[in-house]
């Protein structure tokens, strides 16, 4: 950007723009970091205070080799109005003119900067003596005594302002090297460090060239890279809801409950990538870093090395060699793999189904691609455990996946987790899968999925105290994770407590009120509370949202036959048993609706049915409380030895 003033000083309201130091600071002398670009677009129309700006005149002037939409000065616009202050609707800076542009308003006083003061002094210092009456006719003795003190005068005052300028300096450095304290009188006191933060999917420049698994991958690459002990950063499965181009970030992070908000944009073009970063504080939308990286696609990896490494300086946090790892350097398979985790998080059966075939094209690419065979790896449980598929091919192939992740990388937690996924639903081997969830969280003390599921074995051996501990931490780590806040309430259910079930559940609704689980898991509490009618209601919205789930109709018929609808619990078998005609069907779902209609023997066939085809299912045997009418039947005692729980 060209300006025929940068050696001036702007001053409006409790702001001033040093024009020559690219800086905006408040008059507390507090220093407001903006993006070059952002800076830019601020001067400009400051230095045109008063006048209508068109959006093209601004464009020309901010991006002057560039051709980008209107869409990049509108949201340089939107930043300069929050950190100038500005609440909706209010214009004491900046007023947009509709169909023409934007007008600064605000009243500007200009002054120099310390250079041109310097300058304007000696001018002063000139024409004050040449100019002023009372020394034109004095002796020369008498002129020269009051030239001599006029130059100490404008000496003193030279050093005076460079004085303060140094003084300026030196607290502007001191405060920055100290960092973390704050003084008062002649007590030191520490300033809280920043403990939380998340990062938002980048998003693209313009609707029609979006990319959403690039957008995705940007956080999920970032937040690996600054997860550690020292602070915590929201999870994947919770900042990916953040999506839309209008997301406010500072509203993501106060639904988040996080100090801080890493979020950008993203712009592609041929072989370039364009990457503006910003960190903000949540609480009064400060910017605490801006990055701007204009690079080879094939670079991408090294920026989002820099942008991990600047977001932890201003953090203040180390990361421990974290930043530079990387699990591949091949891009094509890195963009693969981003597609994958872009459609396992939908959670549906044929989105998983596409995520599958993503991370293999990415294995592909890169047969050492540790993080791929760890997604191959989930994508191959999550067919089973919620697609409803047979247990047996696919979690075959989930072992083989993370076996290979681990013996590419035996320091990824995620690899562990699904190890561990593996024991504790297709092995039933308790012990095993509890100590693979303990050596990922020794590898990520944060990592929501193995906390998750290290409760899930612990929930279903019995150990409710140590299973609600264990998933109240995960929530705490990711308090918008739809699937946590469900456990919860299901292993509340298993301890007894179904009152703190409902309300955890009713709490998991009003997230999303759409959330399939949440219903499934309502509607067993309601049973247990009998309040059959609310259970049935419950399970018929469930089934609503899943054309592919047995499970609703199977908790269903038990409260269908409590209420007497025996002849309705009948028909919900015939679907199930026509249902098995056309795909697999569990049978654990099959046990649970005879047991309901008291044909026990049938359900103890299915049980054991359930056992010989490893049917995930059977992990709730000891803990799911429709069973206790069966706990003393030699059958069923008998698979409670032989699934390792006896």
């Amino acid at each position: 950007m060209k300006t025929g003033l940068q050696s001036q000083i702007y001053e409006f309201g409790e702001f001033r723009v040093n024009a020559a130091k690219r800086l905006l600071l408040r008059d507390t002398g507090e220093i407001i970091p903006l993006t070059p670009k952002i800076f830019d677009t601020l001067l400009y129309l400051v230095e045109h205070n008063g006048k209508v700006i068109e959006k093209d005149e601004l464009m020309h002037e901010i991006w002057t080799d560039t051709i980008v939409e209107e869409n990049n000065l509108n949201k340089n616009i939107s930043v300069l109005r929050r950190v100038l202050g500005e609440k909706p609707g209010e214009h004491r800076f900046i007023v947009t003119v509709p169909g023409h542009g934007y007008k600064f308003v605000a009243s500007v006083q200009v002054s120099s900067s310390a250079a041109s003061e310097i300058e304007l002094l000696k001018l002063q210092n000139e024409s004050e003596n040449n100019n002023k009456p009372e020394t034109r006719n004095l002796k020369p003795e008498t002129e020269n005594q009051l030239a001599k003190d006029k130059r100490q005068k404008t000496k003193d005052k030279i050093a005076s302002r460079f004085w303060l300028v140094a003084v300026f300096s030196a607290v502007i450095i001191g405060l920055s090297l100290l960092g973390f304290y704050s003084w008062r009188g002649n007590e030191k006191s520490v300033v809280a460090p920043i403990k939380t933060v998340a990062v938002l999917p980048f998003k693209s420049l313009g609707a029609e060239n979006r990319n959403e698994a690039l957008e995705l991958g940007m956080a999920d690459t970032l937040i690996s890279k600054l997860g550690g002990e020292e602070i915590i950063v929201r999870p994947l499965g919770s900042v990916s809801r953040y999506f839309a181009l209008e997301q406010d970030s500072l509203i993501a992070g106060r639904e988040l409950d996080v100090e801080t908000v890493l979020d950008g944009t993203i712009q592609t073009a041929d072989n370039r990538i364009r990457i503006s970063a910003r960190l903000s504080r949540v609480s009064d939308g400060k910017q605490l870093w801006t990055g701007q990286f204009d690079e080879k696609f094939t670079d991408i990896f090294s920026v989002q090395d820099l942008i991990s490494e600047r977001v932890a300086t201003a953090l203040k946090i180390r990361l421990g060699g974290r930043e530079k790892k990387r699990s591949t350097e091949n891009v094509e398979a890195y963009g693969l793999y981003m597609r994958g985790r872009f459609y396992l998080l939908k959670g549906t059966k044929p989105e998983t189904e596409t995520s599958i075939s993503y991370f293999q094209q990415a294995i592909e690419f890169d047969p050492n691609y540790a993080l791929a065979y760890a997604g191959l790896a989930d994508a191959y449980r999550g067919q089973t455990v919620g697609g409803e598929m047979p247990s047996g091919e696919f979690m075959s192939k989930s072992r083989v996946a993370a076996l290979k992740a681990i013996e590419l990388d035996d320091t990824l937690a995620e690899a562990h987790a699904n190890l561990g996924h593996i024991m504790f639903w297709y092995d039933w081997d308790w012990n095993a899968a509890e100590n693979q969830y303990k050596r990922a969280l020794e590898l990520d003390l944060n990592s929501v999925d193995a906390l998750q599921f290290y409760a899930h074995v612990l929930s279903s051996t019995g150990r409710h105290d140590e299973a609600l501990a264990k998933i109240k931490r995960a929530r705490e780590l990711d308090p918008l994770n739809l699937r946590v806040n469900a456990l919860e309430g299901m292993f509340l259910i298993y301890a007894g407590q179904n009152d703190e079930a409902i309300v955890r559940l009713k709490k998991t609704l009003e997230l999303d009120s759409n959330y399939r689980l949440a219903y499934v898991f309502v509607a067993r509490a309601y049973s247990e509370k009998g309040m059959f009618a609310e259970a049935v209601a419950a399970t018929s919205k469930a089934r609503e949202l899943s054309a592919v789930s047995t499970e609703p109709i199977a908790f269903g018929v038990y409260a269908l036959t409590k209420v007497g609808k025996v002849t309705e619990a009948r028909a919900a078998l015939d679907e199930m048993l026509k249902l098995s005609t056309e795909r697999y069907v569990p049978p654990y779902n099959f046990a649970l609706v005879y047991n309901a209609l008291g044909e026990h023997e049938k359900a103890l066939d299915y049980l054991e049915k359930g056992f010989a085809e490893r049917d995930v299912r059977m992990v709730f045997l000891k803990v799911e409380p429709k069973w206790n009418n069966l706990r003393t039947e030699p059958r069923f005692v008998e698979l409670m030895r032989r699934m390792n729980f006896e």
